[in-house]
């Protein structure tokens, strides 16, 4: 399992194993000479050695606020790595323990520690994740739906089901963690009345948030919520989380604050997807996503620490755009992002038949308030933006010679792209942008023609959840236009085929195949998920095999999609994706449940698989966000084993992304890493030391031989 999880030679392991050794025959003394960048210790409590713990240390004194964070091997040995010179706080956390007193040390110093055990369950479990606190909610129960109103058992009529009432659930997860301590207690709110309505003014507070309390059936839903913030005032607490085992306890995590200034960065960049040393010992790159603010990309050096702020303006200092949402490297080392454009406009070639052979096809009418893409040049220091013709949200490189850049868009007909090498060339998006929109070959002649039938809409309900209403063979003889949408979008590099997931209920994924002369060659295939399986795709990756990968963040599974296990291509059955079920495959990701349910509390933002081993755990390594667990999570699809990496503090690590980069291949895991941040909306309130970490914090995951390696 260690060999092909770690991909590490066996000359390495030998190395690493001496090494293992050699750290246990001098731990019990001073620091040996040369280990100025480490500390080193024990943490024993009351109880004797503390195994799976973690050891945080951290400090102010560089050029922005720094932490690491380690876990105890099993005598309670700890070593902090790659520590830059400075004084530091360290201190332990773990299950089972309060926090311990921090204390000052400095690098190269042999530094014991003392544990405290939780005087009571309710002090143990004031560290545990949101997700163990969310187990404490109790659904309706599965007899009573669907709703039947206000009049009947106060549960929306629109809820179907119970897994679409957790569904709804999740859509409060997507912007911050339900059962953080902000989120499961209401008395920092202040003398409200009872509970119900201390939950009711809460909702209110956000748009969307009191939309989701309606969606549930707002009486009932404020007395579900209610009764789970009474309970844990009662002191109930859930079940404690495992401590950190096996290859868990070799992680390394390294933390930075992103910026000063207090702002949302949705997400980050530190290399190019499909070449992971582009941009190698680079800076990161993130996209301020704060509405109502002037777009803005910030820089973090891991090598210096410092942090920038980087306005998009012109060479004037004109603000040209923002409500930024990820940001993606080319093979140049520019960095693409998608944004709205200042001032927003949609193209005249986006409607007008003479200008585009794209909008002869198919016009694109209808603005959209982020429209736009484009890159910042490191280089340069300058960014070059441009319009396209709709909403743009995730954006992937294909491996094509054009260095096609395909954007996703949750809400679209089409999907969109943009051929930056003759973007490059001619500097006019009129001639670069191109899209096709999602047609089903359901006349079954292995080719889109006009006529289609049209979709019928779907019928919402259940927040941003939509029961998707199949579309109807008006005319059997015509092929069918779907409305899936795309949340996360990606290239399959073996075919080069577009994959795209539609983030609803129950949710499907689709493929959409090109052509040599797009838009008249585009042809699509959709793949439902089995909603008794899973459901609500949302992320969305492919490994070098062309597997596609889907987080179904609804009910908190893994799952992925072999397309070459399908028989059934086009032709009618196709119309409502279950053609293919055979191709699914389903992980469940590790966790607690909901109260009476099967359902798992943990949510899974997006999803990202490890192609070239960045992480060290091996090529093709599926990984998920553990957006409401504080945790990234990897997988073994052979095994089915999971390796939690669980960031312990500050709790709050709701992360929306990640991408992983080698800095030097020939240096081991020193040279290797993966990169997420934290991406909760209100993180200021919700993240464990509040403003401190002004937008956040940039996070490092590396993956040691052992717990002790240096």
């Amino acid at each position: 399992m260690i060999n092909k999880l770690f991909g590490y030679t066996g000359g390495f392991l030998l190395l690493a194993v001496a090494g293992f050794w050699a750290m246990h025959a001098t731990v019990a003394g001073a620091n040996a000479a040369g280990d100025l960048d480490v500390i080193t210790g024990i943490v024993t409590s009351e109880k004797g050695p503390e195994a799976g713990v973690w050891v945080i240390a951290e400090t102010d004194d560089l050029e922005t606020p720094f932490k690491k964070i380690v876990v105890t091997n099993d005598e309670g040995r700890y070593l902090l790595p790659e520590l830059p010179k400075a004084n530091y706080k360290v201190w332990v956390r773990g299950y089972g323990l309060v926090d311990s007193k921090p204390v000052t040390a400095s690098p190269g110093k042999r530094l014991n520690l003392e544990a405290v055990i939780a005087p009571t369950p309710q002090a143990a479990a004031a560290i545990y994740p949101a997700n163990y606190w969310a187990s404490l909610i109790e659904p309706p129960r599965a007899n009573e739906f669907p709703g039947t109103g206000p009049e009947g058992n106060g549960i929306h009529p629109a809820m179907k089901s119970q897994a679409h009432w957790v569904n709804n659930i999740k859509s409060c997860q997507r912007c911050h963690q339900v059962g953080a301590a902000k989120t499961r207690t209401t008395s920092h709110l202040g003398q409200l009345g009872s509970s119900k309505e201390a939950w009711d003014i809460r909702v209110q507070l956000d748009k969307r948030m009191t939309g989701t309390m309606s969606d549930f059936g707002r009486e009932r839903g404020l007395e579900v919520f209610a009764d789970w913030t009474d309970r844990i005032a009662d002191g109930e607490v859930p079940e404690a989380p495992p401590r950190p085992s096996g290859v868990e306890r070799n992680v390394v995590i390294t933390l930075w604050a992103w910026t000063s200034n207090v702002a949302f960065v949705h997400d980050e960049i530190a290399t190019d997807k499909r070449n992971p040393q582009v941009n190698a010992n680079g800076p990161i790159y993130g996209v301020w996503a704060a509405h109502g603010a002037p777009g803005a990309l910030i820089s973090l050096d891991p090598n210096t620490h410092e942090s920038k702020h980087i306005p998009i303006v012109d060479d004037k200092g004109t603000e040209i755009g923002r409500f930024g949402h990820n940001p993606m490297f080319d093979e140049t080392g520019r960095v693409w992002l998608t944004l709205a454009t200042v001032p927003f406009r949609q193209p005249d070639w986006c409607t007008d038949p003479s200008l585009s052979k794209y909008a002869k096809y198919f016009p694109m009418n209808g603005p959209s308030y982020n429209n736009g893409t484009g890159y910042y040049d490191p280089a340069s220091g300058k960014f070059e933006l441009f319009e396209t013709c709709q909403f743009t949200h995730h954006l992937q490189f294909d491996f094509d010679d054009d260095r096609t850049l395909y954007l996703s868009n949750p809400q679209g007909q089409v999907v969109q792209w943009v051929n930056t090498k003759l973007y490059d060339k001619t500097r006019d998006a009129s001639k670069t942008v191109g899209w096709c929109p999602l047609v089903l070959d359901t006349n079954g002649d292995g080719r889109i023609t006009k006529p289609w039938n049209e979709p019928r809409m779907p019928i919402m309900g259940g927040g941003d959840s939509v029961w998707q209403v199949p579309s109807v063979l008006t005319d059997p003889s015509h092929d069918t236009r779907i409305l899936p949408g795309s949340y996360g979008i990606i290239v399959n590099p073996i075919d080069g085929s577009v994959w795209g997931a539609s983030d609803v209920f129950p949710g499907e994924i689709f493929r959409l195949e090109v052509g040599k002369n797009p838009p008249e060659t585009c042809i699509t295939e959709r793949f439902t998920i089995p909603v008794e399986k899973g459901f609500r795709p949302r992320g969305l990756d492919v490994d070098r095999n062309g597997v596609i990968w889907t987080a179904l963040a609804g009910n908190s599974t893994y799952a992925s999609f072999d397309r070459r296990k399908c028989k059934v291509f086009n032709g009618p059955e196709v119309l409502n994706g279950r053609q293919c079920d055979e191709g699914w495959t389903f992980y469940p990701t590790p966790g607690p449940t909901y109260k009476g349910t099967d359902f798992r509390t943990d949510y899974q933002y997006y999803n990202w698989v490890d192609q070239f081993n960045t992480l060290g755990l091996g090529e093709n390594v599926p990984i998920v966000n553990g957006s409401a667990s504080d945790s990234l999570q990897a997988l073994d699809p052979e095994t089915g084993e999971w390796v939690v990496m669980r960031v312990p503090y500050p709790q709050g690590f709701h992360s929306r992304g990640l991408d992983g980069r080698i800095d030097d291949p020939e240096a081991g895991w020193k040279g290797r890493g993966v990169y997420a941040n934290y991406g909760g909306m209100g993180n200021w309130s919700l993240v464990e030391d509040g403003p401190t970490g002004g937008g956040g914090y940039l996070l490092k995951f590396q993956i040691r031989p052992d717990p002790l390696a240096r």
